[in-house]
């Protein structure tokens, strides 16, 4: 029998970076290397983000920076998520640290811990993290085989004690009525695409504005997708009867959503709600990137985070007011 090969995730390649490292470099080359992922063009001379200029007076003792063309005062983080930042430059490339080796995810409340922070200071953290994460599948556009498939998360409704008084959850009656739909559009060797929905079919209008029109559609059986035919080449897969039969499959968007429910029972539990979006995104993500290596992951959302704007929805040490 073939001996298979040993996974990615236990390999020396994917541990390139601990957080024994982090914690031995230092404050100094800790801001160092802020400061060359905020300014990669300068390889981290400061430019003002009032005006553009690169001309700056350093002021060492504040790790600070004043403009010389308008005067204006700024700092490494000014006007990315980490703006106003009270925690050490070592703790965040921590945090994004811890934040990246979790496979499943990690909950706001072990970085909590880890890093003897409040609880809050670490939702909010994780939250723009995730928040940076997202950017990178704004714009996206999905060619070649893409894969489609929805899954329900939220709206458990706990049995009763006795088998008398227990109601059949199934009927929409006895359901809450909090279900929401993650859809995933997920192109092979590429990236998957996580939108919330009511219903698998409220999708459909989504697949036209994100997967090119030359693009194969694999899908399920499920009559929500019927409609796909009249804009792609659509293969379908009944799993009743087979996961893959000749060359249809939707294996690739049922292995998002097995992270994004080890995520929800493993690690953070409620992943339902006005969060969902945000759990989901993060789940692509790692789906995208899981076989880089933690180093360049961290490198990775800790550049994202440096080239975000200020989050207009967590501020502070808790959510701003919607």
């Amino acid at each position: 029998m073939k001996r298979k090969g040993q996974h990615f995730l236990l390999s020396a390649k994917a541990r390139t970076i601990s957080l024994k490292q982090v914690y031995t470099m230092g404050e100094d080359k800790a801001y160092e290397m802020f400061r060359s992922l905020r300014w990669p063009e300068t390889e981290g001379e400061a430019v003002c983000p009032r005006c553009g200029c690169c001309d700056a007076y350093d002021i060492p003792t504040r790790r600070k920076f004043q403009c010389k063309a308008c005067g204006h005062q700024f700092s490494v983080t000014s006007g990315t998520i980490f703006a106003a930042r009270k925690l050490a430059f070592t703790d965040l490339l921590a945090a994004i640290v811890l934040f990246v080796n979790g496979a499943k995810g990690v909950s706001a409340l072990q970085v909590s811990r880890d890093l003897d922070v409040q609880y809050k200071t670490a939702y909010v953290l994780c939250h723009k993290l995730r928040e940076a994460m997202a950017k990178e599948q704004a714009d996206a556009m999905l060619k070649g085989i893409v894969e489609i498939d929805g899954a329900y998360f939220g709206g458990h409704v706990r049995p009763e004690n006795r088998k008398e008084d227990r109601r059949d959850r199934r009927l929409a009656v006895n359901q809450t009525g909090k279900r929401q739909c993650v859809v995933v559009m997920r192109e092979r060797g590429g990236k998957a695409l996580p939108f919330i929905v009511r219903h698998e079919g409220d999708a459909v209008p989504i697949v036209r504005d994100r997967v090119h029109t030359l693009a194969t559609v694999h899908a399920d059986e499920a009559s929500s997708w019927d409609d796909l035919h009249a804009g792609w080449d659509t293969w379908r897969i009944n799993h009743s009867q087979a996961y893959f039969e000749d060359g249809a499959c939707t294996n690739q968007a049922e292995s998002y959503f097995s992270r994004l429910r080890r995520m929800e029972v493993g690690t953070h539990h409620h992943i339902a709600g006005p969060y969902l979006n945000a759990y989901a995104g993060e789940a692509a993500w790692r789906e995208d990137h899981r076989r880089r290596s933690n180093g360049d992951q961290a490198m990775l959302v800790a550049g994202a985070a440096m080239a975000s704007r200020q989050s207009r929805r967590w501020a502070g040490y808790w959510q701003r007011a919607a």
